[in-house]
């Protein structure tokens, strides 16, 4: 099996910084690094780093060859790259002491994929029965419905969210991988054990995960649930921590791991990657996890 993942690629400036900037105010940085990003080419070098096929569906600037170079370094098939007139997106990420960031973004060619780009690469892919989304490019509903009616298995992660979201045809889904904040934004439900008990009801046989940051992950599928801690991990970045449960947790399904180991791997993978600096840098390989969770 493979996985083809339909998402954004970024190009990330990220910032060190005491505490977040505040309106009208002008902080100084501790430190200034740019490196490749966006949360689908994260999510496609997660997959890639444990141990999954996977080729990316994005659109760069056609002219922006540090990015493809860059692409071309992780390992990540190109043969699904779209060259846009647009610039290349980009995001302003500010990580605080703590290693909270929050982030700013700019959509560029990631708006400048279309359906026919989706219809081309699945046949290109028939392989693939796995097919990744977030919400970054301009073809999200597109990639569900095309990749549904394909026979493929969807997964989701609707991220950055927003309500209208909720409008997909999320029971169609295989995966449903969400944050507290986008649980209650696709629900309705203010409180997060009622947005997740609404998801669940929603997709009964949707995998539905909510990740809960250092308290770990709730996870479901049918009548099974799991509540899973998070492992111990000394953290001085959360920037990429989902896009490696994300990457990790499906690599594993996509392997023939059940539903609880795979969400195990996940939790490992993200708690060395937030004790690392940077995005898609801090993503570790399989052998990594391996080694620090042996027995």
């Amino acid at each position: 099996m493979a996985i083809l993942n339909i998402g954004s690629i970024n190009i990330d400036h990220r910032y060190r910084v005491e505490r977040f900037v505040q309106p009208g105010e002008t902080l100084p940085c501790r430190d200034y690094a740019r490196g490749l990003g966006g949360k689908g080419m994260n999510q496609s070098i997660a997959l890639h780093r444990a141990g999954a096929q996977v080729c990316h569906l994005g659109a760069i600037g056609h002219d922006d060859t540090w990015v493809r170079a860059a692409i071309a370094d992780t390992g990540v098939a190109l043969d699904a790259l779209v060259a846009s007139p647009a610039d290349t997106g980009h995001a302003i990420i500010q990580v605080d002491a703590a290693g909270e960031n929050c982030i700013l973004l700019h959509p560029g060619a990631n708006h400048a994929l279309s359906a026919a780009h989706v219809s081309a690469a699945l046949a290109r892919h028939p392989q693939h029965g796995w097919v990744l989304t977030q919400n970054e490019t301009s073809v999200v509903a597109d990639a569900i419905q095309l990749a549904c009616a394909a026979g493929r298995k969807v997964a989701f992660n609707p991220a950055p969210c927003e309500p209208s979201l909720a409008g997909l045809p999320l029971e169609r889904l295989a995966l449903l991988l969400v944050n507290e904040v986008e649980a209650r934004q696709l629900s309705g439900r203010a409180g997060i054990g009622d947005a997740f008990a609404a998801l669940r009801q929603r997709c009964p046989q949707t995998l539905v995960v909510m990740t809960l940051g250092a308290d770990g992950l709730w996870a479901a599928l049918g009548d099974a649930q799991w509540r899973l801690p998070a492992h111990p991990a000394h953290v001085v970045d959360t920037t990429a921590a989902g896009d490696a449960v994300t990457g990790y947790l499906l690599a594993g399904l996509d392997g023939g791991m059940d539903p609880l180991a795979a969400l195990d791997l996940a939790l490992k993978a993200a708690a060395i990657t937030v004790s690392r600096h940077g995005a898609a840098a801090s993503i570790p390989l399989r052998g990594e996890l391996l080694q620090k969770f042996s027995p």
